[in-house]
């Protein structure tokens, strides 16, 4: 069970990384086209909401991941 939990803290900590990272690359390549901005100066902006669905299953997958690669990869038992 510890070995799952490691890997579980491991693998949020990676996700987390990855996002910040390619939120970041993402943010310095984007380039507004010029055309767009200025036909809508009415000031109003939309976010989207954050989802979690896809964190939580990618985590799912994740721990079936690990579950199945200690499957296949036991030492067999002596």
């Amino acid at each position: 069970m510890k070995r799952y939990i490691a890997f579980l803290i491991s693998f949020i900590l990676l996700y987390m990384f990855f996002e910040v990272i390619s939120g970041s690359v993402l943010t310095a390549l984007y380039t507004p086209d010029l055309y767009l901005v200025s036909n809508s100066l009415n000031g109003e902006v939309l976010f989207a909401r954050p989802s979690s669905f896809f964190f939580l299953g990618i985590l799912f997958i994740a721990t079936l991941a690990y579950f199945f690669s200690q499957k296949l990869f036991r030492e067999p038992s002596k």
